[in-house]
């Protein structure tokens, strides 16, 4: 079991970036699967990346494909989301999310088993 606590949200013009931060609980984090979902106001959740326990799988919505740099180091029990060339139309609340393997429906908020509270990001025009 692991405890996801997410970090490193905020406030930034559009064009710059963020590096949001996922620091899990559990000694077993690198078996887990990690993902990076969003939601925003009046919208439903929606994934923007996963990554295999290893690190040497990774995958993205097509939206954030060449923005956005999911990583991860076991060492450290932590998941990244670099997020570049942000724009007003990434502003949500931003969550990561544990699942015992990654499957093919990496992309489905059901398959992940355990959730952080969340990180507010918002981009300004």
């Amino acid at each position: 079991q692991v405890q996801p606590v997410e970090s490193g949200g905020g406030l930034v013009q559009a064009g710059g970036s963020l590096r949001l931060s996922c620091a899990a609980s559990g000694r077993t984090f690198s078996t887990y699967a990690m993902g990076w979902f969003r939601q925003a106001p009046g919208k439903e959740r929606e994934f923007r990346a996963a990554i295999s326990g290893s690190g040497d799988s990774t995958y993205y919505a097509g939206s954030v494909k060449g923005r956005f740099t999911i990583s991860r180091d076991n060492a450290k029990n932590t998941v990244y989301l670099q997020m570049n060339s942000l724009q007003p139309e990434d502003t949500a609340v931003y969550y990561c999310a544990a699942a015992p393997f990654l499957s093919r429906n990496y992309a489905t908020s059901a398959n992940y088993a355990y959730w952080g509270q969340g990180t507010q990001v918002t981009v300004s025009s």
